[in-house]
């Protein structure tokens, strides 16, 4: 196993939405779009870093600055290739950018069901933040 890290290109967007069905967790909502995917894509271009082996997208991250604070999406690593660290090295580079930018606290969007991540953003040194709720409106 050869796995690289790079920032997603245009030509990534529908590998990037078949990996996601396959190893982020995703039934709480609609799908993604490849349009969503390339105007991430358009708008910052480091945002969606990816971990590929052989060509082949096995990881990916979202690292999200907005200029004031620094928030992480899409952290899946496929089946396949867990406990083999590359969650870890996808967190680190993400972190890697947000302190590049002077970003002070980063935060992760994890489902309270998903235990399995839990265990890797409590190792990564994250923990639940409980006087906090996420408040959500489809547009």
């Amino acid at each position: 196993m050869m796995v690289a890290y790079r920032n997603a290109a245009p030509s990534d967007a529908l590998a990037v939405l078949a990996f996601w069905a396959g190893a982020a967790e995703d039934s709480h909502r609609p799908p993604d779009s490849p349009d969503a995917v390339l105007r991430l894509i358009d708008r910052d271009p480091e945002a969606l870093i990816l971990a590929v082996d052989n060509d082949v997208v096995v990881g990916s991250i979202i690292v999200g600055w907005d200029g004031w604070r620094c928030h992480l999406y899409r952290l899946a690593v496929a089946p396949t290739h867990r406990r083999q660290g590359i969650g870890r090295e996808l967190v680190a580079r993400a972190e890697a950018r947000f302190t590049s930018y002077g970003g002070t606290r980063a935060d992760a969007m994890v489902l309270d069901d998903n235990e399995q991540a839990h265990r890797v953003w409590s190792i990564a040194g994250y923990a639940p933040q409980p006087e906090w709720s996420r408040w959500v409106k489809p547009l």
